[in-house]
């Protein structure tokens, strides 16, 4: 099951959090059809934010068909977002690549802010 990490300080709203979070385990293959997601409940009780917030986030999600509500039961991973395993031989060097960053004195912010820019070089012009 996913578990969300809400920072209140990164100016992102906090139901879009939950909506990239969802997204991320999807891609990552942590989260798969079938799979039934925390509910509202259990997401404030971990993150003390308001209950609407999760519902919103939950909301998108669903408008986006990747997860349903059913009533009295919760909401459910309808498709997944993943092709590349958790496991994969890109991740293994992606992690090894970070280790390496934060040994050479780079912050989190540093390592986010260098694969960023990475990133867009890579993918300019294209659709996140």
């Amino acid at each position: 099951m996913v578990e969300y990490r809400i920072d209140r300080h990164s100016g992102v709203a906090t139901y879009v959090q939950i909506v990239q979070q969802t997204k991320q385990a999807l891609r990552l293959g942590m989260l798969e059809p079938g799979d039934k997601l925390p509910t509202a409940r259990e997401v404030v009780e971990a993150t003390a934010i308001n209950p609407n917030t999760v519902l919103k986030a939950y909301r998108e999600l669903e408008r986006e068909g990747l997860v349903e509500a059913r009533r009295g039961l919760g909401t459910f991973v309808r498709k997944g977002l993943s092709t590349t395993p958790a496991d994969s031989p890109l991740r293994l060097e992606l992690d090894d690549w970070a280790e390496r960053a934060r040994a050479s004195g780079l912050g989190r912010e540093d390592i986010a802010a260098l694969f960023t820019a990475v990133l867009e070089k890579h993918f300019q012009g294209e659709p996140s």
